[in-house]
C-alpha cells in the first residue's frame, strides 16, 4: 500500500501563484508516473498534469504555459507550480501515484483545496 499526501493548497487572488506538493511513501523505482487531477463542485475529476519516472510530462490544455509539474526523485515527491491562477482553477486538487510493472496499481491522496478569488 502506498500512501500519498498532498499539501500546499489555499486561497489566492487571481493572478497569484501556489505550489502544491505530493509525497508518496514508495521509492521512485516503483513509480511509473505521478499526476495531478482536479475536481470542481458539480464537475468530473480532470487531468491537470502528469510526470513519469523518466521525467516526461503532459498537461491539460487549460493549464499549459501556467502550470509546471516537476519531481524530486530522492523523496518521490512531485510538485505543481501554478502561476497566473484564475477563478476557473478553483477545485480540489488530487495526486495519483501509479506503480510500474505488469500489475500496475493506482493510489490517490486525500486532496488539497485551491481557491482563486478576490
Amino acid at each position: 500500500q502506498v500512501k500519498v499526501v498532498e499539501s500546499g493548497g489555499g486561497l489566492v487572488h487571481p493572478g497569484g501563484s501556489l505550489r502544491l506538493s505530493c509525497a508518496a511513501s514508495a521509492s521512485i523505482a516503483s513509480m511509473q508516473r505521478m499526476g495531478w487531477y482536479r475536481q470542481a463542485p458539480g464537475r468530473e475529476r480532470e487531468l491537470v498534469a502528469t510526470i513519469t519516472r523518466g521525467g516526461s510530462t503532459t498537461y491539460a490544455d487549460s493549464v499549459k504555459g501556467r502550470f509546471t509539474i516537476s519531481r524530486e526523485t530522492a523523496k518521490t515527491t512531485v510538485y505543481l507550480q501554478m502561476n497566473s491562477l484564475k477563478p476557473g482553477d478553483t477545485a480540489g486538487y488530487y495526486c495519483k501515484f501509479t506503480t510500474s510493472g505488469s500489475n500496475s496499481q493506482e493510489y490517490w491522496g486525500q486532496g488539497t483545496q485551491v481557491t482563486v478569488s478576490d
